[in-house]
């Protein structure tokens, strides 16, 4: 397992650290076992990867949920080249672990290779409902003005929403002290935001007290391992109609400023 402040010291890179970031406020409370699938993940994502479960929440009143499945939602997402993270070392060797885990016959293994193209981490959720949304002129000058920066992707990371979803995590280059991701969403009128995360995996059923032991150490071994490391220079403008995003369409890249400040091989830790 590679130490990511040590490579990114390498290449004269910083990355934001921790305190941050709201992955450690936002973690699971293991301490609280076992994993219990939550409402939100019983509404949302447990009808698309086990239908059949009693604890199926097919639809509530107030959500545009049914089954899983909504009108189509727009966002601003940041992109994973799915292809490179399946390709990276680090991550291989954790997905084996994930495979031979005490829980690994309560995770949907059917659903990565089905999103493994649409792989995002959400910068700014929901900008439209039903059609796509119109990116004003404003919103994209403001995106030309920012130079393509680095995120390290690690994880994995089981939050205390959507308990069921285990995700990576987006940590973004910090430029001048500030965070670029930031200027991103400030672009879109929205607030700085902390929790950049990427949906991997998902629980089919709630976990008991030894499994959820072993998900809480597999995340706490491999909270600082540096899974890939890359440029961003392009964003999507996503829509979907469900929150695992199996029936979506890309409908924009949208391009940050041209910058060869560093080649994708450079940035590997």
């Amino acid at each position: 397992m590679s130490d990511p402040e040590a490579s990114a010291a390498s290449i004269g890179l910083t990355f934001c650290a921790d305190g941050e970031l709201g992955y450690r406020r936002s973690l699971t409370d293991f301490a609280q076992a076992p994993l219990i699938l939550d409402e939100p993940y019983r509404l949302a994502h447990l009808p698309l990867v086990a239908p059949n479960h009693p604890r199926v929440i097919a639809r509530q009143e107030g959500r545009a949920y049914e089954m899983g499945v909504h009108p189509p939602v727009f966002s601003l997402v940041l992109p994973i080249d799915g292809a490179r993270l399946a390709a990276s070392e680090p991550f291989q060797q954790l997905d084996a672990e994930m495979r031979a885990a005490p829980f690994a016959p309560r995770i949907a293994w059917d659903i990565p290779p089905r999103r493994s193209d649409r792989l995002h981490a959400t910068l700014c959720g929901t900008l439209s409902t039903g059609d796509a949304p119109v990116i004003s002129d404003d919103a994209r000058r403001a995106l030309a003005r920012i130079e393509p920066f680095a995120v390290d992707l690690r994880g994995p990371f089981s939050g205390n929403v959507n308990r069921g979803r285990i995700y990576l995590r987006v940590y973004p280059e910090k430029r001048d002290g500030l965070n670029p991701i930031h200027d991103v969403q400030a672009a879109f009128g929205r607030p700085p935001g902390d929790l950049y995360l990427v949906g991997l995996y998902n629980l089919t059923d709630d976990l008991d007290a030894s499994e959820t032991a072993a998900l809480a150490e597999i995340i706490a071994r491999w909270w600082d391992v540096s899974l890939l490391r890359f440029m961003v220079t392009d964003l999507w403008l996503l829509g979907a109609r469900d929150d695992l995003v199996l029936d979506s369409q890309i409908t924009e890249t949208l391009s940050l400023r041209a910058d060869e400040r560093c080649s994708p091989e450079a940035l590997q830790p």
